[in-house]
């Protein structure tokens, strides 16, 4: 979900805990993954028939593409919601992701908003 999308539907606040949620399960994936690798490699250095060795050795590469995948998500997710947190506080009044949406580029990425408390506008860019 994009910013603008969250902010719009959610709020800010709301948005931002969801994104960091997100990016938390994210790393328990790949903590999970991280475990199934130990697991693929226990199973590949004992003796086994050819078919357990393959499906083990099929378990490795999974676990090691989804694990990657899911801690490269991870950091883009809780990088992204990061970036947004930090140009939450309003730079008249300094109250923190208390906003409304005024308007937004074609990405959602780059967002006018207004402060509820003071009605100071800025710009957040991710």
């Amino acid at each position: 979900m994009t910013l603008a999308e969250g902010i719009r539907r959610r709020g800010f606040r709301k948005w931002y805990e969801r994104e960091l949620l997100q990016s938390h399960a994210h790393l328990v994936l790949g903590f999970l993954c991280l475990i199934g690798i130990f697991a693929a490699v226990e199973l590949l250095l004992t003796p086994q028939p050819g078919s357990q060795r393959l499906t083990a050795l099929v378990a490795f590469v999974v676990c090691v593409g989804g694990g990657l995948w899911a801690l490269r998500r991870y950091a883009l997710l809780l990088g992204h919601a990061e970036l947004a947190a930090s140009q939450a506080d309003c730079p008249q009044c300094k109250t923190y992701g208390r906003l409304d949406l005024l308007q937004s580029d074609a990405s959602g990425e780059q967002v006018q908003v207004r402060c509820r408390q003071c009605s100071h506008a800025w710009r957040i860019e991710l």
